[in-house]
């Protein structure tokens, strides 16, 4: 379905969506249900993304990109997600947690020496956020990097890291305590640790309930030596400046969820037209349609929301408000039109083939990843002064 029109958009804009749609369909969807079955990274899928240059689209030509913005880049990760989540935020944490904090804190150096691969999608990066007792809090980081001549020795841990232990991964940027600030405050610094430096272990991916074709795995630094020169970024603000990066990253996520939203009203159009019970389409039935008909308002409600702040951004202004607002109801959009389609596909609907099942799975995180629900509301109930 064309849910969106050249007038709305711009013909560049539906030119890009014409394409990963295509994409999505035609190579993505054959290969979505056995990856996901196997809990498989689709190498061959993110090689052909690169070759797209779909992990460059929000960035300048200048350091590899393709000159796009977050528009683009949301309308690429809405196409992928109507057919596989795992595929979508493989791309969504390549672009928002991998490279971008290179490209908006990095030196010449570092953007020199790691952005050409990742823009082109022939390297992945993640990011070392969250630790055991450690996410929204900053104040419980324990992970911990100490000065010793002119290195930084990093030892702790971090879980549910994306795109850590695929075999393209270059590099980790994690946050780590260096210090302490003038008020006794732990100073929150970020470091990028390549892949394969001595003491940092990949520990084997998790068993998870949905996204099984993406890359997710604890990490542990045991004595980890990184020159200086790998500080990314200014000391002590590596906390600051991951709170920029995530509500760029919750726009993103919105346009992910909206996508999952989008691909359970079209498969549920598509089974309601075809599938026959006592002599009629489902279709015709109204509880099917306007279940359907809540569905489609929950996708539109959501793509709104999401262009809403993404504009914002893109015109420079504050656009924090608007993308917490979009995280929270697109994902709130994905995980009840995830059930609906469940419903309507009756029996089908819990077999994984479908791909209503899979987004049945996958869609939970998103009210978790990028700040829950709850943080969602707590941030938008704090900027009208509650």
């Amino acid at each position: 379905m064309n849910h969106i029109s050249t007038a709305v958009l711009g013909e560049e804009y539906t030119e890009l969506q014409k394409v990963v749609r295509e994409f999505a369909n035609e190579v993505v969807n054959p290969v979505a249900a056995e990856h996901d079955r196997n809990h498989t990274f689709p190498y061959e899928v993110v090689s052909q993304m690169g070759e797209m240059g779909l992990f460059g689209l929000p960035f300048p030509e200048e350091v590899g990109g393709m000159g796009g913005d977050y528009l683009s880049f949301g309308i690429a990760l809405e196409e992928l997600a109507k057919v596989d989540q795992s595929v979508a935020i493989t791309l969504e944490a390549g672009v928002g947690l991998g490279a971008m904090p290179i490209f908006h804190f990095g030196n010449e150096e570092q953007k020199s020496k790691y952005l050409p691969e990742l823009t082109a999608g022939k390297k992945l990066a993640g990011f070392g956020l969250t630790e055991p007792d450690a996410g929204s809090d900053a104040g419980a980081t324990r992970t911990t990097a100490r000065e010793e001549g002119d290195e930084f020795v990093i030892n702790g841990s971090k879980q549910f890291i994306t795109n850590s232990g695929t075999d393209i991964t270059s590099l980790v940027t994690v946050t780590a305590v260096t210090g302490q600030d003038e008020s006794g405050k732990k100073e929150i610094s970020t470091i990028i640790v390549p892949s394969g430096t001595e003491g940092f272990t990949v520990e084997p991916g998790y068993d998870k309930v949905g996204w099984n074709a993406s890359d997710t795995h604890p990490l542990t630094f045991s004595n980890v030596r990184v020159p200086k020169e790998n500080l990314l970024g200014t000391r002590g603000r590596g906390f600051a400046n991951f709170l920029s990066i995530l509500a760029e990253g919750r726009v993103a996520i919105a346009a992910l969820a909206t996508g999952a939203a989008q691909g359970c009203v079209d498969e549920s159009v598509r089974y309601a037209k075809e599938r026959n019970s006592m002599g009629r389409a489902i279709s015709e039935y109204q509880a099917i349609s306007f279940k359907i008909a809540r569905m489609e308002a929950r996708a539109h409600t959501a793509r709104m929301a999401w262009y809403d702040a993404a504009a914002k951004m893109a015109a420079g202004v504050d656009f924090r408000r608007e993308a917490y607002i979009a995280k929270m109801v697109a994902s709130e959009a994905a995980m009840d039109n995830a059930r609906d389609a469940t419903q309507i596909h009756g029996g089908y609907g819990f077999m994984n083939e479908y791909r209503v099942s899979r987004h049945y799975r996958d869609s939970k995180i998103l009210e978790i990843g990028e700040g829950t629900t709850e943080v969602q509301l707590m941030l938008i109930a704090r900027g009208l002064g509650l």
